[in-house]
């Protein structure tokens, strides 16, 4: 029985390596009558040149080239501009605090806090991006300005938004440093020390902000706390009480509103 088996085995490993080499034949042959019917014996492929000329355009290819790497090295700092002369970073460290007063760990999701924080913030600076739409980004288009023109217009009220969010103690620590005169208008403060001046300003404000969301969360961790000691149960862990009263507490007086109330009401002049 047992040869019988492998004899089987056998014939049809065979029979499989057989019909695979008649398929490969069958390929090969079907390829070869393709070509002969074919028109063209020498098929057309798509190629891509990469070259250097010899830099004979004159000027206007150099301009092209430098507004070009302008525009990559302004898109590859495209984040950092977001999180460092917006309100992004504000909005995004006060609903972080806001979730770790909750004590949810990971609820809500990262993502979720990233992309509320993204849509308030385009909505706190869409005044700013409408009026750059307004005075740089269409006369650009336009042809009307340079590009230089247009970023002096554009930056004016990006500063004007920073400047009315940055301390004058935080502004004065980075002139004094440079040793640079005290500008007569915010027009004359330049983006190198109004930058950094206005983010840690806003790392204040939020970190402000943070603590007065902390407060009533941890009056109830102590109360419960407390509570649990005089009852003498102390392997239970506080925490693991503590949390359903502070998410019921975070719903009934409505949190995320009044969170992000605050935060629209901290940017408005």
């Amino acid at each position: 029985m047992r040869n019988n088996k492998n004899g089987r085995l056998k014939m049809n490993k065979m029979k499989f390596i057989w019909s695979i080499l008649m398929f490969i034949l069958f390929l090969f042959h079907t390829g070869h009558v393709y070509a002969a019917a074919s028109p063209s014996p020498n098929p057309v492929l798509p190629s891509v040149n990469i070259g250097f000329n010899n830099g004979d355009t004159g000027g206007s290819g150099v301009a092209n080239t430098v507004s070009i790497l302008l525009l990559i090295t302004v898109l590859s700092i495209a984040p950092s501009i977001l999180v460092l002369m917006t309100s992004f970073t504000r909005i995004v460290i006060v609903l972080g605090f806001a979730r770790s007063s909750l004590g949810t760990q990971q609820m809500p999701p990262n993502q979720v806090l990233i992309g509320l924080a993204l849509f308030l913030t385009f909505f706190i600076m869409s005044p700013v991006l409408t009026q750059i739409n307004h005075d740089a980004l269409q006369p650009l288009l336009q042809g009307k300005i340079t590009q230089t023109v247009a970023l002096d217009k554009a930056s004016i009220p990006l500063k004007k938004f920073m400047a009315a969010q940055t301390r004058e103690k935080d502004l004065l620590l980075f002139l004094n440093y440079t040793n640079s005169p005290k500008p007569k208008n915010i027009e004359d403060i330049p983006l190198t020390t109004l930058v950094p001046a206005f983010a840690i300003s806003e790392l204040r404000t939020a970190f402000t902000m943070g603590f007065m969301i902390f407060i009533p969360f941890l009056v109830i961790d102590m109360i419960v706390a407390s509570t649990l000691m005089s009852m003498g149960m102390m392997m239970l862990p506080p925490v693991m009480i503590s949390l359903p009263f502070k998410i019921l507490l975070f719903v009934m007086v409505d949190g995320w509103y009044l969170v992000v109330q605050s935060l629209l009401l901290s940017y408005r002049n």
